[in-house]
């Protein structure tokens, strides 16, 4: 069952709870995208077979989306952990193991977070994501992540194998073969959703 769900400060979301559910993720979307992004609604929906509640929300309003806040970590990881804030006073996802999925600048506000609250962040999973945006709150992260991303995004493979080398707990990269930046080729994306769904099963199942 999926129902509408608003994130202070009046940001909208949608929260899906399978009537099984052993976990949620929370979803920490890129810049220039939204609730609605294909690909995390299909990682979503690839998790929510596994049994985990997903909440997919948007961090930015539509005016805020074209301006300096697409880039504003600090600013993307308070709405994030307000989004983290509203599971825990719901019932249905207050008892819930919880886990972050970050794209992009997503990422490292999902690391910011886990940072934060390390007792209530069990795992994260990056994709394609900019940990390094993360700075120094990555030797603070102990949640084990995972870092996925495309074999042919060669910066930004580059970019994660830095910030791996200073995360502080335990954590792995995996390389989709031929995949690039958004994961577009045959098999890629569904590639990365079983990953994820792997991850959180061991943290959160």
């Amino acid at each position: 069952m999926t129902v509408p769900l608003t994130v202070d400060p009046g940001l909208q979301g949608d929260l899906t709870v399978p009537s099984d559910a052993i976990g949620v993720v929370v979803f920490a979307h890129g810049s220039g995208s939204s609730r609605h992004s294909a690909r995390n609604i299909a990682v979503a929906r690839e998790l929510q077979d596994n049994r985990f509640a997903t909440l997919l929300f948007d961090l930015l309003s539509p005016d805020e989306d074209h301006g300096d806040r697409r880039f504003d970590i600090d600013l993307l990881t308070e709405r994030l952990r307000a989004a983290m804030a509203e599971l825990s006073r719901r019932p249905e996802t207050a008892g819930l193991p919880l886990g972050l999925f970050g794209a992009s600048t997503g990422a490292a506000a999902a690391l910011r977070a886990a940072a934060a609250e390390p007792e209530r962040v069990r795992a994260v999973v990056s994709r394609g994501g900019r940990p390094d945006l993360a700075g120094d709150a990555l030797g603070q992260v102990r949640s084990p992540t995972l870092l996925i991303v495309g074999a042919r995004d060669e910066e930004v493979l580059r970019l994660n194998q830095s910030a791996a080398a200073e995360l502080g707990g335990r954590h792995a990269i995996e390389i989709v073969p031929k995949a690039t930046h958004l994961f577009e080729e045959p098999g890629a994306l569904e590639r990365v959703a079983q990953l994820a769904a792997s991850w959180f099963s061991e943290y959160l199942g």
